[in-house]
């Protein structure tokens, strides 16, 4: 494991340009494509189809921190008794090799992260890659360029989320969330990432945020000029060609509450539809959601993808990961409890049955 000394040095590295970078997401019709070829090339599992779909996990604290002193020390590591977010971050490059040797293709990071408590009513402490102004800290953007870089070294796929309620209101208006989304896509473009997808909030319904644009009625805005923003490089487009005229743009998003379908405004804008599993306690409803979600106005071919679902019973040949599977939709493993990979300080590890349950489960399906 790095350093210090070494891991602010690797920070401090020039960024490569888009020609140097390994992996290229894109989608083909329902499919999703890396470096032009389908996901899990002609895998199938017990008569399901697993080729171009993207299992994914729900790991949003890789680049935590909090910037509330009253707070700080909650997340204090056990054997230093004080946080440090750049082990966070050293520990979780770490662990990639890991998740990747088990067949998971994809995981979910967040500009603002999620509660390092799990679940929680209030959100006291200051995490948020953005200052008021929606500019960029440069840490944070260290730490995530650390991440993603490895993640371009292993053919990973980031879904990048910029929003998480309770955290959005470190912006001072909406003017400034507009300015966080084109600084934030314009910093992965200049850097030449192409194994990005953009979740540009998540869950837009929540009740927690406070600025309007980020709400379900408006998040299509946000979608839309996220896809407006473009750099060079040539644009990825649906089904792996590129347009030098164009520019790249990255494919965007946004998800909703558990057990929630997407809005129509929200569909017509994306390139990808992302569904929450939290609440839904029978599987069955998993089929049904993504039923639901292919008959909502707007709707064409396009993958859909839980990228976040509290539930396993990974032993159990009736779960939620199954359903998602036989439904033709990637699904995302969230793990908001103790020692999961939500509550800070996190083990990046799979080390706990819940995670090995879920790995193994992975590895069997996608046959690697």
């Amino acid at each position: 494991m790095m350093d210090r000394r070494s891991f602010l040095a690797l920070l401090a590295a020039p960024a490569l340009p888009a020609a140097s970078r390994q992996t290229a997401v894109s989608v083909h019709g329902g499919l999703f494509m890396i470096n032009n070829k389908p996901t899990y090339q002609g895998r199938q599992f017990k008569g399901m189809r697993i080729e171009g779909l993207l299992m994914n996990s729900r790991m949003v604290q890789g680049i935590f921190d909090d910037l509330n002193s009253e707070t700080r020390s909650r997340w204090a590591y056990p054997d230093t008794k004080k946080w440090d977010p750049d082990r966070n971050t050293r520990e979780f490059v770490a662990a990639m090799p890991l998740w990747r040797s088990f067949g998971l293709l994809a995981f979910t990071i967040n500009l603002q992260g999620g509660s390092p408590e799990g679940y929680s009513r209030v959100q006291p402490w200051h995490n948020s890659a953005f200052r008021a102004d929606g500019s960029l800290r440069p840490d944070y953007m260290g730490r995530l360029e650390s991440i993603l870089d490895r993640a371009d070294e292993l053919g990973m796929v980031s879904i990048v989320g910029l929003f998480y309620a309770g955290q959005d209101q470190r912006l001072e208006d909406d003017e400034a969330v507009k300015a966080g989304v084109r600084n934030a896509i314009e910093w992965l473009g200049g850097k030449g990432y192409r194994n990005i997808l953009i979740e540009v909030a998540n869950e837009c319904d929540n009740r927690g945020f406070d600025r309007d644009i980020i709400k379900a009625p408006r998040i299509h805005e946000l979608i839309v000029m996220a896809k407006s923003i473009r750099s060079g490089g040539g644009r990825y487009l649906a089904g792996a060609s590129f347009d030098g005229n164009l520019g790249q743009r990255y494919l965007v998003g946004a998800s909703f509450n558990g057990n929630r379908i997407p809005t129509a405004n929200v569909v017509q804008a994306s390139d990808f539809l992302l569904l929450h599993g939290n609440g839904v306690t029978d599987p069955n409803r998993i089929t049904e959601m993504v039923e639901q979600t292919r008959k909502v106005e707007g709707y064409r071919t396009m993958p859909i993808l839980f990228n976040e679902d509290d539930h396993f019973d990974f032993d159990k040949p009736v779960n939620n990961m199954m359903k998602a599977v036989g439904a033709y939709a990637s699904w995302g493993y969230f793990d908001p409890y103790a020692d999961g990979y939500q509550t800070v300080p996190v083990n990046w590890g799979i080390n706990t049955e819940r995670k090995r349950a879920f790995f193994n489960l992975v590895k069997e399906v996608t046959g690697s």
